[in-house]
């Protein structure tokens, strides 16, 4: 029962997140990336400190080797980062440095949410490789169900929760893939088929989950304690720095509001679960 429910979960997240952002990308959304940045960034560390790390601290592990589970994870994620196999930096690589003097206010929407999610490249600077940005997706997306299926193993409500999130998050970065693949040679369909792949590799991640967090139940708090490093760093590094540049008032009080949004959704999600137990 519990393995249905992680390949469910695993599956929404990776492949719904890919649909969600295709949508998002090729529709009349386009112009909601920054909002989806918001959201995103709240549900995921609301979904740590709310969810995961409480509920690895209930457990009888000691919170110094907790404490330090989570340090090790927050630099792994970094150097994962540093080695482009986590969310690959295409996002805000190429324009890091000039980021900050970004205008909000483009002629063509998409386009400013494309070169927005992934960061342009300058014309003399190649675009990154469709199977680089690929590889990294599937590094992911294996360690997202990984993260998913502990979640669920902990707890089904729990479970629920780490999938919405993952799939939250996973939105604003499949945009900048598909961006990034549409600027090479793919067909807008051949892009999309392409990042469902990566994405569906999220349920393989979810059953090795199963089986390993089966084998080390002991470890299951440390297990949420990585999920949570993973969360915490991708929505510190990765979602808010797109946020920080600077904007009107009116912008920044949507920000705030969309980022409530993403953490209110989490609240409310554990508080439907809650009593449907």
């Amino acid at each position: 029962m519990t393995l249905l429910a992680i390949l469910v979960g695993t599956l929404v997240a990776g492949i719904g997140s890919v649909w969600v952002a295709a949508w998002l990308s090729f529709g009349i959304l386009s112009r909601y990336t920054q909002h989806m940045l918001s959201l995103a960034a709240g549900a995921l560390m609301a979904t740590s400190f709310l969810h995961l790390l409480p509920e690895a601290f209930e457990s009888e592990a000691g919170a110094h080797e907790l404490f330090l589970t989570l340090l090790v994870g927050l630099v792994f994620f970094f150097l994962l980062d540093k080695a482009e196999l986590w969310h690959h930096g295409h996002e805000h690589g190429h324009d890091h440095g000039h980021g900050h003097h970004d205008h909000h206010h483009d002629a063509h929407p998409t386009a400013h949410a494309q070169a927005h999610v992934h960061g342009k490249s300058t014309p003399g600077e190649p675009p990154r490789g469709a199977w680089a940005v690929l590889a990294g997706d599937s590094v992911h997306c294996f360690g997202d169900g990984i993260l998913i299926a502990s979640a669920f193993m902990a707890d089904m409500r729990l479970g629920v929760i780490a999938a919405l999130a993952v799939l939250a998050h996973e939105v604003p970065h499949h945009m900048g893939d598909l961006a990034v693949l549409r600027r090479g040679s793919s067909s807008r369909q051949a892009a999309i088929v392409k990042v469902s792949m990566a994405g569906a590799i999220t349920a393989f991640g979810g059953a090795v989950g199963y089986v390993l967090v089966d084998a080390l139940h002991d470890w299951l708090p440390f297990f949420l304690v990585v999920a949570s490093s993973s969360f915490v760093y991708v929505a510190l590094a990765d979602l808010i720095p797109q946020l920080q540049k600077r904007l009107s008032a009116r912008e920044t009080v949507a920000q705030i509001i969309w980022l409530g949004v993403g953490i209110g959704m989490v609240v409310l999600v554990s508080a439907v679960a809650g009593h449907s137990h």
